[in-house]
This record gives structure tokens, sequence and C-alpha cells, in this order.
């Protein structure tokens, strides 16, 4: 005979929904009226679906990782570290995007906890997703809540140590060409870049701040417009690689030499830096992978940490800058 949901809210003394939220990880089910109906679903052997091992071992041994941009490069880092933890921890890695994560969340029987790097998932929701049961790493934003671990990188200190250095080598005339403004990323960089200038008492001209989408034809764009201004800038400050490396292109197509004539600075440290030569601050994306998932596994382990991890970042000086005293 076929067990159905209808057997085990007989046999468990509750109704069918209260079986349908155990079965999903619901947190409105008494400890104990959850362990009975646990019980009763190993006892007569009841497998609802794709859920059918998680029930029986009490935990699906799948952690998420989402993520919406697949054209930035450093993910495949980030994934390298998280993997390699997973897979050392006996999980195994499910990576989804903004829409399917939502739905794997809300069905936790597939998945233990989810590690977030993507803008595109609102707060809201992974509060709404995260509990006991359910843990979840973002990296993108701090949060505030028990049941979710904040690792991201100190944006702040790692910009004002190559701002004041820049300022140190005659740097005067700034442009800046900032991330998605809603993203904390974005404003923590945009924040230590004006705290550098007002401090040494150097003045901003908004003509000069170009809001870009961390993609390079956002940086070219950007670059092609300061060039259109009475003066050009001295040095193109970017939030991230990518709009830095579409700058380069913008100011090379117009004949003008890099550093000699305009200086540039990116943000993440990706590959493609490396053979530009780029200035740039370096984030260790494979370590912060690997330490996301460690943090994740030990709360699906019961540890309970929710204290925010600031990953350090550090300057890498190359070419693109040099020194104007």
């Amino acid at each position: 005979m076929t067990i159905g949901i209808r057997d085990i809210a007989s046999a468990a003394g509750v109704s069918i929904s209260t079986v349908s939220n155990v079965m999903n990880n619901r947190h409105n089910v008494g400890e104990e009226t959850r362990q009975r109906v646990l019980q009763l679903c190993k006892e007569m052997n009841y497998v609802p679906n794709a859920a059918g091992k998680s029930l029986k071992s009490g935990t699906s041994k799948t952690i998420l990782f989402s993520f919406s941009e697949f054209g930035r490069s450093f993910y495949l880092k980030i994934i390298e570290g998280i993997n390699d933890y997973v897979s050392s921890a006996g999980y195994d890695l499910m990576i989804c995007t903004t829409r399917s994560c939502e739905k794997y969340m809300r069905n936790n029987n597939l998945s233990d906890g989810c590690i977030v790097l993507d803008a595109q998932i609102k707060s809201e929701t992974l509060m709404r997703a995260a509990g006991e049961f359910y843990p979840i790493v973002v990296l993108d934003r701090p949060m505030q809540s028990p049941f979710i671990k904040s690792v991201i990188v100190n944006n702040y200190i790692a910009m004002t140590s190559l701002m004041t250095e820049i300022v140190a080598r005659g740097y005067r005339h700034f442009a800046f060409i900032g991330g998605p403004e809603h993203t904390d990323d974005a404003k923590e960089r945009f924040q230590a870049f004006q705290d550098v200038l007002a401090e040494h008492g150097i003045s901003f001209n908004q003509e000069y701040y170009f809001s870009g989408n961390y993609r390079n034809e956002s940086g070219y764009r950007g670059a092609r417009i300061f060039l259109m201004g009475r003066k050009p800038p001295e040095i193109i400050v970017c939030a991230n690689d990518s709009m830095a490396i579409g700058a380069i292109k913008a100011l090379e197509e117009a004949g003008l030499k890099i550093p000699n004539d305009v200086a540039v600075t990116g943000f993440d440290d990706v590959d493609e830096a490396a053979t530009a030569k780029l200035t740039t601050i370096k984030i260790p994306n494979y370590e912060r992978g690997y330490l996301a998932a460690h943090s994740l596994i030990e709360n699906i382990n019961g540890k309970k940490n929710a204290e925010t991890l600031k990953i350090p970042a550090s300057v890498v000086w190359r070419d693109t800058v040099s020194s104007r005293i």
C-alpha cells in the first residue's frame, strides 16, 4: 500500500496542512509535533517526492549559491572556494539565479542553507527565508538577523588606502565611475573616495561622477563623457576593474597616454587587470567563497554565528598610476 500525506496526518492526529508545514520546514509547527510527524514518516516509509532523502537523513546535504552577474569573472573564484569547502564537508552545491533561488529557499527539503551574492534578491526576501533550520550567508550586504551571517569586503578601508596614496602622489583633479548606487559595495567605495578628498581639502566636481553598472561599456561611456568636459581629469577612479578597462579603451581611442595624460584605477583585481597593468584593489575571492561556505555549514550544524565578517582587501600598484610630483 502506498502511504500518502493523509495517512501520516491521521497517524499523527494532526491536519494535512500541519504535515505539509513540517515537510516544508516551516516554523509554525511546534517542535514536539514536528518530531512526531518526521518519526512517523520514517516508520511508515513516506517519501514526498524529492524530499525523501532529506526526510530519511534529516538533511539534504545540499547548499545553494545564488548570483546573477554572469559577465563578471571573479564569480568563478568565489564558486571555486565555495565548492572546495562544500565538497570537503560532504555537501553538494547547487548554483542558481534570483528567481530559482527564491523558489528553492521556500522548499527547505531541497537545501540546508544558502549563500547569496545577488543584488536582485531583496533583503526582505532573505529575512523571510532565513530561520533556525535554514541559515543564510550573504556576500554583498550587512544584515541584522540571528539567522543571516554577512561575509563582506571591507571596501571602505581598501579604498581609503588607495586614495590616500593617490593624493600623496600629487593627483588633484579626479573623476569617479561608480557602481549601481543601490548596492552597499558601490556606496562604501564612493564614500571613502569622497572622505579622503575632503580630508585633504580637495574639492570634487559632481560633473566628474558617472553612475555605472560594473560593466565595461559603462566605464567606456563614463570616460568619454569626462573627456567632453572643459578639462580632462588627471585620474579616473573606478569602482571595479571592468569599468576601468572600459575607461582605458575610451582614453586610448582619444589618443591619450596612460598614466601620463590620465591615470586609471579599478577594484577587484580580476585576471584582465594584470594584463591591462591596472592599478587596483585585490579582493581574495577564493578565500571569500571558502569562508562563506565554512560559516554556512557551521551554522547548519548549530553554531548560530551571525556576527559580520569583514574580509580585508589590498592595493596592487601597477602601471596605470604614476606620480605627478
